[in-house]
């Protein structure tokens, strides 16, 4: 009966240990200007309010020059809408929640990237869309945004 509770025991400490620990990561809130601070793992926010907006497309650049390649969402709205996100560098993967956005159909094409091997979109529900970009390497972010028009920018070394 004690190996059984014990095996019990061993097996759920070793499931949690393979779980995300969100709590303790760093919260950061993203500005609308670039600071040039890159990180590799995260949580990041707005804090905006809420508005209604449209991911009308995704574009990217490198060049050797720069050092980094620049991811941009680029939204059909003044200001980005509310975002939420998390970069998980044992994953290799950049998450992103956008609040009361919807997506175009056009928003999918991407292209080769020096970084990005992957793109995902979930439209969860007609007014919330999560994205999943999956790295190809371990790498660093730099997240900001600009407004007029809104657009979320992953300056990516």
């Amino acid at each position: 009966m004690r190996k059984w509770i014990f095996s019990i025991i061993i097996l759920s400490l070793s499931i949690t240990s393979f779980a995300q620990d969100l709590m303790g990561e760093r919260i950061r809130r993203v500005s609308g200007t670039k600071k040039s601070v890159y990180f590799d793992s995260g949580i990041f926010h707005n804090g905006g309010p809420k508005r209604k907006s449209s991911l009308k497309a995704v574009r990217h650049s490198y060049t050797e020059k720069r050092g980094y390649e620049r991811v941009v969402l680029d939204f059909e709205t003044k200001e980005i809408p509310r975002v939420y996100g998390n970069i998980s560098s044992s994953e290799k993967k950049l998450y992103i929640d956008l609040f009361d956005t919807t997506i175009k159909s056009m928003a999918d094409s991407f292209g080769k990237s020096k970084f990005v091997e992957d793109i995902k979109f979930f439209p969860i529900s007609k007014d919330s869309l999560s994205v999943e970009i999956t790295f190809n390497k371990v790498v660093n972010v730099d997240i900001f945004y600009l407004n007029s028009p809104g657009r979320l920018v992953f300056d990516i070394k």
